[in-house]
């Protein structure tokens, strides 16, 4: 097999090349062509000797993505991606401008085995996970596209980024090193639905990135109804893990919570939460849940997020009400490459999610 040169480290590109033979100082040249010129072949690397680069060309692969399509908002900016991997199967991600820098929502994974409810994303399952060099390129490409820098990036589209654990830690650790993209850490976060052995490992791994978790429900008979992992882990178990993330890294937690009409969105919801979060060093995100074809949930009012907001920030917690970005362009996570799959299924196998597969569900995890 060749090597995927763009998913190495410094230190084993290092090793790398000199098994090729040639001086270790060329690793740090290589390094910087791959992720900071982000170069998509050796033959644009111009300092480099041909012959080195030929022996480049023939050991390594080199792991591109095609734009398939790009949507554009005509509201926001918002640009959403559909990349073609090598294997046929493809990835969305999406580039978001803000008066802070250019934000870009990578996939972790094609497709995804967590079977939330209300998720596009793991409709059509779990296929495979994406290699560290894969979710580069998605910020890479981006940044070739629109000719702008990207400078916050969040791991929160489609796919489970702890279920991907090996390869997502060694892209954000890729994309902050020097040579390189230098994003802070403090500008990357990770979202999880809720894994709580990975979360606690996490804690330990010394990054300084944001952990954001879907929590999306008050009670565990709830938050089972429309998310399977919580038949493995309860609320007090993902609410322990997290205050283990905090005591470790002291980086505030962020709790995601999608507002959906009728189920979630209550005052007596609220209240739950607010009790349920008190004395935690957290920010609560609320999310008007985006409408997904062939799922019943329909969005919460503008008029109940607001109540729902002001309740808690009543009750002392930072809370804030998700701007919504691409509402006009397939918003929702997963939305546009199953549209796309439709037309033209991808040609891997896919894997039951937690919600189709038999029994409780654990043995998908």
């Amino acid at each position: 097999m060749k090597t995927d040169i763009k998913s190495l480290t410094l230190e084993e590109l290092t090793q790398f090349v000199t098994e090729l033979g040639e001086p270790a100082y060329r690793a740090k040249q290589i390094f910087g062509w791959l992720h900071e010129k982000t170069v998509e072949t050796p033959e644009e690397m111009h300092n480099l000797p041909g012959q080195l680069r030929e022996k480049l060309q023939e050991a390594c692969a080199w792991k591109t993505l095609q734009i398939r399509t790009v949507q554009a908002s005509k509201k926001d900016g918002t640009r959403k991606y559909l990349f073609a991997a090598e294997d046929g199967n493809c990835i969305e991600s999406v580039f978001m401008p803000y008066h802070h820098g250019n934000s870009v929502c990578v996939s972790s994974q094609v497709g995804c085995r967590m079977g939330c409810a209300f998720c596009a994303s793991g409709i059509d399952g779990w296929v495979r996970n994406l290699t560290a060099s894969e979710m580069l390129e998605q910020v890479y490409g981006i940044q070739r596209d629109t000719k702008e820098r990207v400078s916050h990036v969040v791991i929160m589209g489609t796919g489970e980024p702890l279920d991907n654990y090996e390869n997502v830690l060694r892209f954000i650790r890729l994309l902050t090193r020097e040579p390189g993209q230098r994003i802070s850490q403090r500008n990357i976060t990770l979202s999880t639905c809720g894994l709580v052995p990975q979360i606690e490992r996490l804690a330990e791994e010394q990054l300084e990135i944001t952990l954001a978790i879907s929590l999306h429900a008050v009670s565990d008979a709830e938050r089972r109804e429309i998310m399977p992992v919580a038949r493995r882990y309860c609320i007090r178990e993902l609410l322990e893990a997290a205050g283990h993330y905090f005591e470790k890294t002291k980086r505030r937690i962020s709790y995601e919570y999608s507002l959906i009409a009728g189920v979630n969105d209550t005052p007596g919801h609220a209240k739950a939460l607010a009790k349920l979060l008190a004395g935690q060093n957290c920010h609560v995100n609320l999310i008007r849940v985006n409408p997904v074809a062939g799922k019943s949930y329909r969005q919460t009012t503008d008029a109940a997020a607001l109540n729902f907001q002001n309740m808690l920030e009543k009750s002392g917690i930072n809370v804030t009400i998700r701007r919504e970005m691409g509402r006009d362009i397939d918003g929702a996570c997963g939305q546009l490459r199953r549209r796309y799959m439709q037309q033209d299924p991808a040609p891997a196998d896919r894997t039951l999610s937690l919600r189709e597969g038999k029994g409780s569900g654990k043995e998908s995890l």
